[in-house]
């Protein structure tokens, strides 16, 4: 499939690189590019990553981000930068994968595509059409009403935020000069096909146990880690004994909290054991029969946000037991999420999974196909025409 448009397309990412043992925080971006190639659209991938105090690791981070767009013939531009700091100068840059003339080249009449706000003034005014994709619409809102993140630096925004628009959301006023359009996760359903019932009924998730920070929601405080948001839930494995409940929950090796995890009767797998590469994570969902998790805080303030997680499971044909978010109205009736807001409905939920897997494999494909396909959502961001 190829479209018409003009100007080249980056795709800014500030978080792929310097991270690879995170196959799932490697995929966000990777589902963008993969849309993005699909579409037969001129496009570089580029990714910023600042120095560490580790430059062996830096290397080693370099190579293997190096070697996985090659691999998938992804053009890329990786500006390392020697000495990081909020402003982003072109000048303090090392370039690799392209050179900077190259790059250069490639700006007049641009347009950014940039992931949450990965490319900082002054190099984002290099790029004529700048485009704010907002990945963590509570988060984002919150501090964007108290500092400066990328509002002011951007020509148009887009949220996954489906519920952003009504009544019901609770997120703060968008600053002046914003207007949040929405759109779903993205995922290239062409990349990630259903799959078959896995052999073990594994219901899984994937993620850090811990975060730090609160969030403040009329006048109380919220601790968005998994190690709050799972307490109500942690003895459903006793109540649904058929399933095997598993968290790929980033903790440090020693940490009392796997003990007290297992004597629940959960069973916690370190991701860099499981999930350390893209290939890795999608395997690691393709031998689940689902995904339970809870939401941060998007299940008070109403956002209608869905997590790019999410729409791999689906487009793997896995249906999802999580919190409400509002974005309910935003998807068919029987689209392959369980919707849960107690340990009770949780439980409800889990036993519908193994009850009626097949139809709920087939409700999240469908969803993933019809909502949440590259493709579909990059047309409506860059403004394309949407028919097929």
């Amino acid at each position: 499939m190829s479209q018409q448009y003009d100007g080249h397309i980056f795709l800014a990412s500030g978080f792929a690189a310097k991270y690879p043992e995170g196959g799932g925080n490697f995929s966000v971006p990777l589902q963008w590019a993969l849309g993005l190639k699909r579409l037969g659209l001129n496009f570089t991938w580029l990714e910023i990553m600042p120095a560490s105090d580790d430059a062996q690791r830096d290397n080693e981070c370099m190579r293997i981000f190096d070697e996985r767009l090659r691999k998938l013939d992804i053009p890329y531009a990786l500006l390392f930068h020697r000495e990081p700091q909020e402003q982003h100068d072109l000048g303090q840059f090392d370039f690799h994968g392209m050179s900077e003339a190259v790059f250069k080249g490639l700006l007049p009449g641009s347009t950014l595509l940039n992931l949450s706000y990965s490319i900082h003034p002054p190099l984002i005014s290099l790029f004529e059409r700048r485009i704010y994709c907002n990945l963590d619409p509570s988060e984002i809102c919150y501090w964007m009403e108290k500092m400066e993140m990328g509002q002011s630096s951007h020509s148009e925004f887009c949220i996954v935020a489906l519920n952003i628009n009504s009544p019901e959301c609770h997120l703060p006023v968008p600053p002046a000069g914003v207007k949040w359009n929405t759109f779903y996760p993205l995922v290239d359903t062409q990349f990630l096909l259903k799959c078959p019932r896995p052999a073990q009924n594994r219901i899984t998730t994937v993620g850090q146990w811990y975060w730090n920070g609160y969030f403040e929601f009329e006048g109380g405080y919220r601790d968005l880690s998994k190690h709050a948001m799972l307490r109500p839930y942690m003895d459903i494995p006793s109540a649904v004994p058929e399933v095997e409940w598993e968290l790929a929950m980033h903790m440090n090796h020693g940490d009392s909290e796997v003990e007290r995890i297992q004597q629940f009767g959960w069973k916690h797998v370190f991701p860099h054991n499981v999930v350390s590469s893209p290939a890795d994570y999608y395997r690691y969902i393709e031998n689940s029969l689902a995904e339970f998790t809870p939401v941060k805080v998007d299940d008070l303030t109403r956002t209608g946000w869905i997590s790019d997680r999410a729409a791999a499971y689906f487009a793997l044909g896995r249906p999802v037991i999580t919190e409400s978010t509002g974005a309910e109205p935003y998807l068919p009736q029987e689209s392959g999420f369980l919707w849960v807001k107690d340990r009770e409905s949780a439980i409800e939920a889990a036993r519908r999974v193994l009850g009626e897997w097949d139809i709920l494999s087939n409700a999240a494909r469908e969803c993933a196909v019809e909502y949440f396909d590259s493709i579909k959502n990059l047309k409506k961001i860059l403004g394309l025409n949407t028919a097929d």
